[in-house]
């Protein structure tokens, strides 16, 4: 660092090395040294200040090790130290009067603090107070400074330490702050050319929030020194302001000029990760595991990398890797514990909870997890326990909310609701009409939970029992057999894409969904009535779906799987949303990344149809256009029609109607905007609205009543016109209740589950898994692997229903189906659905499926 040139301080007689203005310190390190023999342990100052206040957020995805000793909270000189440690690195801590004056004095001697004068003097009273800072007496270090800024009022280099202690006293208080930023600020009038200077006074802005400010000091740093210390930290900011994009390119910077970063190459994998790039950002977790192979955050970031893709063996893997080098890593036990639950671990996900406890009793995430878990096997009592601790978890005064408080209050509710009815007979009440209508409409949209007047469920009642757990043995054989087959058929609904891992506790119930469903339907077909909601009738095609919506309720209780019909009128007269963010700003949503090639080509049909009816002279040039179109993104600076916003605009889908031939229902709205640093906005939403919801269920009524007409002809006479007209109708009845979206979750799997249950009523079996996406698509352009949205794009009932067939690969259906027992019968309460749900199906790989 550049000595800076300053008059020597006068006024005061100093002898060899012992200033007077040390004498005055003495005392008071003396009383403080026994204070902080415990508070400040053998670390380096660089250490402390890089786990305490570096970067902020960002500290959540890698810990800064002390083996970078660059810290620029508190520069000296640039040093080269080593991973092993040296003389740099070493601390400079210390509790007692002589070697503070002699660290003192070895630092004056080598001027290795900042803004070193020409005068040895003046150097060995600045350097007492550096050493005081690295003590963590900043009070004292402020005093030392002030003292000399009287007799010297632009010392820059106590201007300058003067504003590093300001920082260093925390800036929780934000007078700290202020005081800081101020004096780092002289130092930068006094002195424009130091690239430190402006990369501390970042270091103090990032964490008020003040990203745009600290992003312009560090470009201006950057402009003065180029490093690759000042590009990583550059990159951190862009990082955590979402601008991955921007932040990758600060990272790949970084690493030219030093390629040995590991936590470089790990934001450079988080920038992929969060654009949906997992293949790339999975190679540079890598990449900075061999750099540091006991890198702990590079693991973690590897597992949630795999777990995005779906691979559920190699997350784990890299999980316990990061658990191996370090047991009590309440960061991977989190986010391992939350990858089983959503795999349908939740014995193995529960114990990953309890041990983020022990080690963070106030860990909202692991608590209302834990709790979570608890309900879905069945363990009220535990499960309501520690969700009150969630609740009793108050928010600070203008501290935001998590989202598991915001969510718990209704989790509680929901639990006791299921308590109270663990033993009544399923077929005996009604979800969707016990709960209360503000309730069902806060929850499903996520509000807080404000509800006037709202009355609270009764309590756990001690003669309701928790579940028990139950052998998979002491079912009988062929209720063994319904559980294996029911394995099965719900692992044929798994999306093999991004963003979806298989989860077997979904599985199974789904499977005894679509055997339910198969079972009802054929009972329908053949004149027999159901009880339903307390009743005896004949099957609605409501009642075929509330079998599937019943079963992926229990399996996992945190999601509200409602009909948004039954909500309060008032909410559905201003119309409830079912919406999708794609992208929002440069954070892609990596389930339906390989899906954005289809809807483009949709968007630009739709504009095409738009300008050949609007502006019949222009389609030429819209069209020419549109041929350079290949990312969402580029279709905003050439599209400024049908514009709803000033910087973008929507495309609306409309459904054909098969009941009255040239009506059209309204589908979707896709959105798109952007601003002019590239960050979008790219959704996809429905709006259900009473009206919207009154046409197509009389669409889906007319198709069910033809389904059932001709599913009792199909009973009688199983020629093959019949099944395939019957095999069409259930698919186009399906097609209509995909592009309604009726119910706040879970809409798809439940679509499917009946698709697949009430193909096996017609005696057809789906015998093909749903393909992978565009990189397996052989027979359509317009194949995807989201059924879903391939609905949603369909142009109509006959289109959807064509690719859907071309690949479920339907077979006859084996006679072993007939002699299954009945799903209704065998589980006939919350009580059974959640035991059979619980037990150990690892049997199953053993044993011989006999419909397979």
């Amino acid at each position: 660092m550049r000595a800076v040139k300053m008059a020597p301080a006068g006024g005061l007689a100093r002898g060899p090395w012992v200033p007077l203005a040390v004498l005055a310190l003495l005392a008071l390190l003396a009383r403080a040294a026994l204070a902080l023999t415990e508070r400040y342990p053998a670390l380096s100052l660089f250490q402390q200040e890089r786990h305490r206040q570096r970067h902020g957020p960002a500290a959540e995805w890698a810990e800064q090790y002390s083996a970078e000793c660059d810290s620029s909270f508190l520069h000296f000189h640039e040093s080269d130290c080593d991973i092993g440690g040296s003389s740099s690195c070493e601390s400079i801590l210390s509790l007692n009067t002589e070697k503070i004056l002699s660290q003192a004095k070895l630092l004056a001697e080598q001027k290795r603090f900042p803004f070193a004068t020409d005068n040895d003097n003046t150097n060995e009273e600045l350097a007492i107070a550096y050493v005081l800072i690295g003590n963590g007496l900043y009070d004292e270090a402020i005093r030392h400074f002030s003292t000399m800024l009287q007799e010297e009022p632009e010392l820059v280099s106590a201007i300058y330490g003067r504003g590093i202690a300001y920082g260093k006293k925390g800036l929780h208080d934000m007078k700290n702050a202020e005081l800081a930023l101020f004096e780092l600020s002289r130092v930068i009038s006094l002195e424009p050319d130091h690239p430190e200077v402006f990369e501390q006074r970042a270091e103090i802005l990032s964490p008020l929030g003040r990203i745009s400010e600290a992003l312009s000091d560090l470009t201006k740093a950057i402009q003065l020194q180029p490093s690759a210390r000042l590009y990583r930290h550059r990159g951190t900011l862009y990082f955590i302001s979402e601008d991955y994009a921007t932040a990758h390119e600060d990272f790949q910077r970084s690493l030219e000029l030093n390629k040995n970063q590991p936590i470089a190459m790990l934001y450079k994998g988080l920038t992929f990760f969060h654009r949906g790039l997992l293949k790339e950002a999975i190679e540079s977790f890598k990449e900075a595991l061999k750099q540091k192979a006991d890198f702990i955050d590079a693991y973690k970031s590897l597992g949630q990398a795999y777990r995005e893709l779906g691979n559920f063996d190699a997350a784990t893997e890299s999980f316990q890797k990061a658990l191996l080098l370090n047991q009590n890593h309440v960061q991977t036990l989190q986010l391992k514990g939350m990858m089983l639950y959503h795999h349908g671990s939740l014995d193995e996900a529960l114990k990953n909870f309890k041990r983020c406890l022990q080690l963070e009793p106030y860990n909202e995430v692991c608590q209302y997890m834990k709790g979570l878990s608890h309900v879905a096997m069945g363990q009220f009592y535990e499960g309501i326990k520690a969700q009150t601790k969630v609740m009793l978890n108050d928010p600070l005064p203008g501290q935001k909310a998590s989202p598991e408080y915001l969510k718990v209050k209704y989790l509680r509710e929901y639990s006791r609701y299921l308590h109270a009815h663990l033993d009544t007979p399923l077929t005996e009440y009604n979800t969707d009409t016990d709960l209360p209508g503000n309730f069902k409409d806060h929850w499903a949209k996520n509000l807080p939970f404000l509800i006037e007047n709202y009355e609270e469920q009764p309590g756990l009642q001690p003669h309701i029992k928790d579940v028990l757990f139950q052998n998979f043995e002491s079912y009988k054989p062929d209720v063994q057999e319904l559980i294996c087959v029911a394995d099965h058929l719900g692992s044929m609904m798994q999306y093999e894409t991004p963003g979806f891992l298989p989860n077997k506790r979904i599985h199974r119930a789904m499977g005894l969904a679509t055997l339910e469903v198969m079972q009802a339907v054929q009972r329908t077909w053949a004149n027999s009535k159901v009880r339903m909601n307390g009743k005896t009738r004949l099957m609605q095609w409501r009642d075929m779906f509330d079998i599937a919506v019943k079963w992926r309720r229990i399996a996992d209780p945190d999601q509200p799987v409602l009909w948004l019909d039954q909500m309060p009128a008032r909410s559905l007269s201003r119309g409830f949303n079912n919406h999708i963010n794609l992208i929002r700003g440069q954070v892609i949503n990596m389930r339906y990344l390989e899906y954005f090639e289809k809807i483009l080509h949709f968007i630009k049909d739709r504009i095409l149809v738009y300008h050949g009816a609007n502006n019949p002279k222009g389609l030429l040039e819209v069209r020419e256009a549109l041929e350079k179109v290949h990312k969402v993104e580029d279709l905003l600076p050439i599209m400024k029609f049908n514009s709803k916003t000033r910087d973008g605009f929507t495309v609306n889908t409309k459904v054909p109607s098969l009941k009255d031939q040239g009506k059209e229902y309204d589908g979707f709205t896709i959105t798109i905007t952007g601003d002019k640093v590239g960050n979008i906005l790219f959704s996809v939403e429905t709006q259900t609205t009473e009206e919207r919801t009154q046409l197509y269920h009389a669409e889906i009524d007319a198709l069910y009543k033809d389904l059932t007409a001709k599913g009792k002809i199909l009973i009688l006479s199983a020629e093959l016109g019949e099944v395939d007209a019957v095999c069409n109708l259930i698919l186009s009845l399906v097609y209509y209740f995909y592009n309604l979206m009726p119910l706040s979750r879970g809409s798809s799997v439940i679509a499917y589950s009946v698709i697949m249950g009430a193909l096996m009523a017609s005696g057809k079996e789906v015998s093909g898994k749903i393909p992978k996406g565009k990189a397996s698509i052989k027979i359509s352009k317009y194949i995807s692997s989201l059924v879903d949205f391939e609905a949603m794009t369909a142009p109509g009932s006959e289109a959807f229903t064509k690719i859907a067939r071309s690949w479920m690969n339907l077979k006859s259906i084996s006679p072993s189906y007939k002699s299954l027992p009945s799903v209704s019968e065998t589980f006939p309460t919350l009580r059974t659905m959640i035991e059979v749900l619980n037990t150990d199906s690892s049997h199953c790989l053993k044993k011989t499926i006999v419909v397979v």
